[in-house]
């Protein structure tokens, strides 16, 4: 079922008809922040392959350190777009912040993980219940960063309450490791093959979760989604061709994303690479994290995951 899911979400684009924007005299400005690693890469590669351009969007990118940073910049009206995952803005819809998703980003599939838990190569470390009491770094807390892992441990025999998540910034996740200052730490590519030489691969946490959801996505304020629907169309056509591109282009986009996150090309060639949604965001894709959400206690119970996405009317 998460299989047939994962394969739909990418090959929808393939039937879907192309949208032909009408040209403007000026294009539509939307400043868009992701994190540094492969997974939010879309925008960087959007950027170099001039896809925003080319879609009448004056786009203005920037990487940033942390998920929390990206949402409080859209909150406030910093920024039009960001990359995020499900669980964070789930919580802020829960308080009442209109954060919506008007895209999606990476989805998973356990045969590529492009997230997984590590501990340093000479940890005594083998299971959940190794890691009671200890400390688990993540680039996010009170995230799926910090609740898969949750969830992977009380599966396998620990106790996720008695577990330390401190967050810690992608390009500090070798250090960390290193030092002993952590003894876990969910880490994503590219970081996981910069590791392989200190660390190993403990787990695959996503794998609780199943196949085919969304890891992250693109999300806005509702206000200036509601007030730009032919913004976010041609953003979303943008991340669609964005997709079919890097999907298909791992040799090339190596050099892009080594651009933008400071790293070898060589070292993201050697690692796995992120899968991207290419077609439609649906709720199925986004409901289990909102149901990992909730059964850590992030809010009060689930809710329709539709809630939480925005899809303007062509």
């Amino acid at each position: 079922m998460r299989r047939s899911l994962a394969l739909t979400s990418i090959g929808a684009a393939l039937v879907a008809p192309r949208i032909v924007f009408a040209q403007t005299a000026t294009a539509a400005p939307m400043r868009l922040a992701s994190l540094p690693f492969d997974a939010g890469s879309e925008i960087f590669y959007a950027t170099e392959l001039g896809l925003f351009a080319k879609n009448g969007i004056d786009a203005k990118v920037q990487a940033m350190q942390s998920g929390p940073a990206v949402a409080a910049a859209i909150a406030s009206g910093a920024l039009e777009a960001g990359f995020s995952n499900a669980v964070s803005i789930a919580a802020a819809a829960k308080r009442g912040i209109p954060l919506v998703f008007i895209a999606p980003a990476a989805i998973y599939q356990s045969a590529a993980p492009s997230s997984v838990l590590m501990v340093k190569a000479d940890s005594p470390i083998h299971s959940g219940k190794d890691l009671i009491g200890k400390t688990v770094g993540t680039n996010g807390l009170k995230n799926i960063g910090q609740y898969a892992p949750a969830l992977w441990i009380d599966k396998t025999g620990g106790d996720s309450s008695t577990v330390k998540f401190v967050e810690i910034p992608p390009a500090e996740d070798y250090a960390a490791i290193d030092s002993g200052r952590i003894d876990a730490c969910n880490v994503a590519e590219p970081q996981i093959t910069e590791m392989k030489p200190i660390a190993r691969i403990l787990a695959k946490p996503y794998d609780t979760l199943g196949e085919g959801w969304m890891i992250a996505g693109w999300f806005a304020n509702r206000n200036w989604a509601e007030k730009n629907p032919d913004t976010v169309l041609r953003f979303q056509a943008t991340m669609r061709e964005t997709a079919v591109w890097a999907n298909h282009n791992h040799e090339k986009s190596a050099d892009l994303l080594a651009k933008w996150t400071q790293l070898d090309a060589k070292l993201i060639r050697s690692g796995v690479r992120a899968t991207f949604a290419e077609g439609a965001l649906t709720p199925q894709m986004v409901q289990p994290s909102i149901d990992l959400a909730a059964r850590y206690k992030l809010f009060d119970g689930a809710f329709p995951a539709a809630d939480i996405i925005f899809q303007p009317k062509r």
